[in-house]
């Protein structure tokens, strides 16, 4: 006799299904077992990204110190988003940011196009120089900054050397972290050289969602390689640079850890970006409704700032 049919996964499980239970779920909707998927996710979200912010807005409006939980906590109204926006100091923080961020994604725009556009043309050796290229990305951020702390260090450090071996200037006259205005830019080239890989990958996808079509008919009118660049490359690999923008600008925005173990903010305060403060502010200073309004304040700059650029951005894309 023929062994009767050993059954599936889904036969056992309803097999396995209460009656009663069984008769409910055939009468649910199928947007009703959608919510029921759904739901866990949505409760997730709420407690883990909404519900602090709406805390964080509440903290703003007082004057709670949470190393001082049992002091009677006052509603300050509008008085420390005043205080924050009126800081010589604060706007001096804003401009040091806004220096590390422009630069930032200048050069890893014009370095990850350039890497994207040569290895594009598939060389031999193409794939080892790709993956050699991505490395520095796949690291740390925290093995990213001490790698980087002893380059920098004047007495035994490449870069010191470097620069002494081609400009004559002894390696121990200056500080690449220390005092003397180099310390920002040396936390644009590590950012730099961690980063650009990022951009690359994303440039060189732009690329290659070029149809080969497109440059052979140009060729047929005899447009030249440069006219071929500046007509068809750049234009359709723009919304792929604009994204790179998109994504380097948010997280240069919001960079800490890896400044936070090169500079701490220092020499002074010439490497203080707006992350750094504000955890000064909220962990050093335990000013945390003053902290909070701070918070949003860059939460709301960024959220600002991105919805005018994803703006743009569509424009881009619909031409």
């Amino acid at each position: 006799m023929p062994h009767p049919p050993i059954p599936g996964p889904i036969e056992a499980a309803a097999r396995a299904t209460p009656a009663p239970l069984a008769r409910k779920v055939r009468g649910l909707s199928d947007r009703a077992i959608a919510w029921i998927f759904v739901a866990p996710t949505i409760f997730l979200l709420l407690a883990i990204n909404i519900f602090p912010l709406i805390w964080t807005v509440r903290l703003s409006f007082t004057n709670y110190a949470a190393n001082r939980p049992n002091r009677e906590v006052e509603w300050v109204g509008l008085r420390n988003y005043t205080r924050i926006l009126t800081d010589e100091g604060t706007w001096a923080t804003m401009q040091t940011t806004a220096h590390f961020l422009i630069w930032t994604i200048v050069l890893q725009v014009v370095i990850g196009f350039t890497l994207a556009w040569l290895i594009n043309r598939k060389f031999k050796g193409n794939d080892l120089l790709t993956t050699l290229i991505v490395l520095p990305m796949m690291l740390s951020p925290a093995v990213v900054g001490n790698f980087w702390t002893f380059l920098y260090q004047p007495q035994i450090g490449l870069v010191n050397y470097m620069v002494e071996l081609l400009t004559g200037t002894p390696a121990s006259s200056f500080s690449m972290l220390g005092p003397g205005g180099l310390a920002p830019w040396s936390i644009i080239i590590v950012d730099t050289w961690m980063w650009t890989p990022f951009v690359m990958l994303i440039c060189l996808a732009g690329l290659r969602s070029i149809p080969d079509y497109i440059y052979e008919a140009a060729e047929v009118d005899r447009a030249s390689k440069w006219r071929q660049f500046w007509t068809i490359t750049v234009p359709m690999v723009l919304p792929f640079l604009m994204l790179a923008v998109l994504f380097r600008g948010i997280e240069n925005f919001k960079m800490f850890d890896m400044v936070n173990l090169l500079t701490g903010g220092g020499p002074g305060n010439e490497t203080l970006l707006t992350s750094i403060d504000l955890k000064r502010e909220a962990f050093e200073k335990w000013r945390t409704g003053y902290s909070s309004a701070y918070a949003i304040i860059l939460f709301v700059t960024v959220f600002g700032l991105a919805s005018i650029y994803v703006k743009a951005l569509n424009k881009v894309k619909e031409r």
